[in-house]
């Protein structure tokens, strides 16, 4: 079996593995960064690749890139980005903060190609994550397994290998080409042909919704598009300078620091301010086509509102779903030939981590301010990034902390580096 060591892995090259990446060049030392590895399963690093049609743009501003918030001067800006590439004039004559997401996805793979000393190896699938026990059962390291059967063993590991998309069960079993989550969206209608009077359902009322629904509806001319959401209506995102402030990287202190139920109410009040809204922008272009599709009799585009899927199956290569209108009770069928799933990602710790979870013997993963695993008795460390939102906030799946977050787990790393140190320095004496 084909084995190797490095000293820190991080799996996922997503943007919280690049910015520790950038972290670790400009902040440690140079035998840290250059026995560092990033490995990523994807041949490329291309940033949310399911929802990238080229309209799209990032929520967030340019300078919540992957150093900006933590080291202005660094030559890994996204302001950098677009020197190198010519566009910064352009850039600036557009006066947008929020970048289109193609610009962002193109910025993560210029700081990849970048990198001068952290290594990146693509087409690297981790399935399994083990800690390295010696006799008394402290953890010497940890054990990384690949789908190829290889391992890679390491004194910390990071992971950044994001959260796994939520199909809900009544949906379970039904073919993947016919029932797609939006992080398949690009490559599971690539196969679809533009000019067919497609019957296009889409489970949702939020961002990812939209987007696919108004995608449809630009590729598919002859295609109807059913919107169907439980909530009463599309809705923008309820945010103002004010509540924005809890995307602070320094809120972190504040809410980690925070009693539990505390949090929870944060949380929730906060829940709007980031999921089931739509950029003001979409959610204009959408009431506007549907209004004129309903002036002109050509309608497409129908929003079916307080409405719930009871069920689904196959019939004769066609999805039914079963639904309920929630104000009447009333339920029918509607029949279609692909659905796509804006459903969002599972809540739970990704299964990579809920399985290391259970092979430590934890009841649940217990996360410490630094984003360290909370394990007894260990002489490696374990970070996790982007799966932290009860502990740290709900500005830990996004971008708005990943340049800070990535120089406080490079400190804690660094110092526990040098407590270990110091550590064996005082067995040898003995």
């Amino acid at each position: 079996m084909n084995h190797r060591e490095v000293e820190l892995l991080a799996v996922g090259a997503g943007p919280s593995n690049l910015a520790l990446a950038v972290a670790l060049e400009e902040l440690a030392p140079d035998d840290l960064a250059t026995s560092s590895l990033l490995i990523e399963r994807h041949a490329d690093t291309i940033w949310q690749r399911g929802m990238l049609m080229p309209w799209t743009r990032s929520q967030v501003s340019f300078l919540k890139d992957l150093v900006t918030l933590r080291n202005p001067c660094s030559r890994f800006t996204f302001i950098s980005y677009l020197h190198s590439a010519g566009r910064l004039s352009d850039f600036i004559n557009a006066a947008s903060f929020t970048p289109y997401r193609m610009e962002i996805s193109n910025y993560l793979q210029w700081v990849a190609r970048s990198l001068k000393k952290v290594r990146i190896e693509y087409g690297r699938h981790c399935v399994r994550l083990e800690p390295i026990l010696d006799f008394s059962g402290k953890i010497l390291r940890w054990l990384v397994t690949l789908a190829d059967d290889s391992t890679i063993g390491c004194k910390y590991l990071v992971v950044a290998a994001g959260r796994d998309a939520q199909i809900p069960l009544i949906f379970a079993g039904l073919p993947d080409d016919l029932v797609i989550h939006s992080t398949s969206f690009e490559s599971g209608t690539a196969s679809m042909l533009a000019d067919e009077p497609h019957r296009i359902v889409v489970i949702g009322g939020g961002q990812s919704a939209a987007e696919m629904a108004w995608a449809a509806h630009e590729r598919f001319s002859r295609a109807t598009i059913t919107m169907v959401m439980r909530s009463i209506g599309l809705a923008s995102y309820a945010t103002s300078r004010f509540n924005n402030q809890l995307y602070f990287p320094s809120f972190v202190d504040k809410f980690h620091a925070a009693p539990l139920e505390i949090r929870e109410e944060v949380l929730a009040q906060m829940h709007a301010t980031n999921y089931s809204g739509l950029d003001a922008r979409l959610l204009d272009t959408l009431f506007e086509q549907a209004y004129i599709e309903r002036v002109t009799g050509q309608e497409r585009l129908c929003f079916l509102t307080n409405t719930e899927v009871t069920a689904a199956r196959l019939d004769a290569g066609e999805v039914v779903l079963a639904l309920r209108e929630r104000l009447s009770g009333r339920d029918y069928e509607v029949r279609c030939d692909r659905v796509l799933l804006g459903t969002g990602f599972c809540p739970a710790m990704p299964v990579l981590i809920g399985d290391l979870i259970t092979k430590l013997g934890l009841d649940q993963a217990v996360v410490e301010r630094s984003y360290r695993l909370a394990v007894p008795d260990s002489d490696a460390a374990c970070y996790l990034q982007g799966v932290n939102e009860t502990t740290h906030g709900i500005a830990d799946s996004l971008l708005s902390v990943v340049a800070v977050r990535a120089g406080e787990i490079v400190a804690d790393i660094l110092a526990h580096r040098t407590d270990s140190a110091r550590s064996l320095g005082s067995d040898s004496c003995g």
